[in-house]
C-alpha cells in the first residue's frame, strides 16, 4: 500500500551504519552511542535525546545532510512511501545561523527534487529544539520565515516536552505563522491533554504524538470537532514506554471517537521499526485493513503542509 508520512526527524532516521560511517570519516568518537550489536544504545527518554544529539553531531556539512536525506528518501520509497513531511532542525545545520542555513537548504533541496522526480516528494518542517529555550526558538523561527517557500513549508517544536510549556514559544510560532507556514508542535508524549491544549492555543493545526489526549474525553471532543489532526507513532510510543504495549495505545481509540490520525515512524532506526513494521502492527492489533489504511492516509493528505496541487494529486491516491 502507498503511504502518507506525516512526523518523521530527519536527523532521527539516520542509520546507524551510516552515523558510524560518517564518523570514521571525520575521526570522530562516538563512545557510548551504539551497542555491541551496532544499534543505537540509549535508556529512557532522556537517554535517548543525549544519544540523538550525539549521533547528530557528526552531521556537520550541507553535503552531510545531502547524503542523509537521499538515503532516508530512498528508504521510505521502499517502504512504499510516496509523501513524507521531515522535521529537519537549523539548529544542527550551522547553529541556526540564517546564512549557513541558506547553504544547508540548498543542498538538501536538490536532493528532495531529484527524489520527487522518482516517485518520492517531501516537505520539510522546521523544528525548534524545546529544552534549548526559547531564545534559541527564535533563531529557528527567523530561518522558516526567511526560507518558506518551496520544500519548506512547516514549523514545529520538537524535544523535551517536560521543559517549560510550549506557550513559552508563543513569538517564535506567531513569526512562521506570519510567513503562511503550517505549525505542529510535540504535545501529549510526555505530559497529558493540558501540554496539547496549550499547543492548540499557538495555532497548531496537527500536534505531535498526542495521545494522551484520552485522558480527557472533552479534549478529544475538541480534537474531533475542530478535524485536528494527530502525527501518531504508536512504535516510537511502545518502545519509549509511554504505553506498556501495542494493545494498550490508544490510536485506535482515538480514530473511533472521530480524531484524525495519522501514523508515522518518528525516529525509525532508534525505535527498530519502519513505515511497512508500523502498518502491520496495527494491522494484528486492532484488525485495521484497507478502509482504515485509506481513511488514515486521507486524514494525512488533507493535514499535510503542502500546495493544493500536490494535495489534490495525494488524494488521488487514496479514494
Amino acid at each position: 500500500m502507498k503511504k502518507i508520512e506525516l512526523h518523521l526527524h530527519l536527523e532521527g532516521a539516520a542509520p546507524p551504519a551510516f552515523i558510524r560511517g560518517l564518523a570514521a570519516e571525520k575521526h570522530a568518537d562516538l563512545s557510548g552511542v551504539f551497542d555491541e550489536r551496532g544499534n543505537y544504545a540509549y535508556d529512557g527518554f532522556e537517554g535517548f535525546l543525549r544519544c540523538y544529539e550525539a549521533a547528530t553531531s557528526v552531521l556537520r556539512t550541507p553535503r552531510d545532510f545531502a547524503r542523509l536525506l537521499a538515503e532516508v528518501l530512498e528508504h521510505s520509497a521502499e517502504q512504499g512511501v510516496i509523501y513524507t513531511e521531515l522535521f529537519v532542525s537549523p539548529e544542527f545545520c550551522g547553529g541556526a545561523d540564517l546564512s549557513a542555513w541558506r547553504d544547508y537548504l540548498a543542498a538538501m533541496v536538490e536532493v528532495a527534487d531529484k527524489a520527487r522526480a522518482q516517485g518520492i516528494d517531501s516537505r520539510a518542517i522546521l523544528t525548534a529544539i524545546r529544552h534549548f529555550g526559547p531564545d534559541r526558538a527564535r533563531r529557528t523561527a527567523v530561518c522558516a520565515a526567511e526560507t518558506a517557500g518551496g520544500w519548506v513549508t512547516g514549523f514545529g517544536m520538537g524535544g523535551a516536552e517536560s521543559v517549560g510549556r510550549a506557550t513559552d514559544y508563543a513569538w517564535s510560532f506567531d513569526c512562521a505563522r506570519e510567513a503562511g507556514l503550517g505549525l505542529t508542535c510535540h504535545a501529549g508524549e510526555w505530559r497529558g491533554p493540558e501540554s496539547i491544549r496549550d499547543a492548540l492555543s499557538l495555532g497548531c493545526t496537527r500536534i505531535g504524538h498526542g495521545v494522551r489526549a484520552t485522558e480527557d474525553p472533552g479534549l478529544v471532543r475538541e480534537l474531533a470537532d475542530k478535524a485536528v489532526t494527530l502525527e501518531v507513532c504508536p512504535g516510537s510510543n511502545v518502545t519509549l514506554g509511554v504505553y506498556p504495549d501495542w494493545r494498550s495505545h490508544p490510536v485506535a481509540r482515538l480514530a473511533d471517537a472521530g480524531v484524525r490520525v495519522t501514523v508515522s515512524t518518528d525516529d525509525p532506526p532508534f525505535f527498530h521499526t519502519t513505515m511497512r513494521h508500523e502498518y502491520d502492527r496495527l494491522a494484528d492489533t486492532f484488525a485495521w485493513g484497507d478502509t482504515e489504511f485509506m481513511q488514515i492516509n486521507r486524514w494525512a493528505a488533507e493535514a499535510a503542509f503542502c500546495d493544493p496541487a500536490t494535495r489534490d494529486r495525494l488524494l488521488k491516491e487514496f479514494p
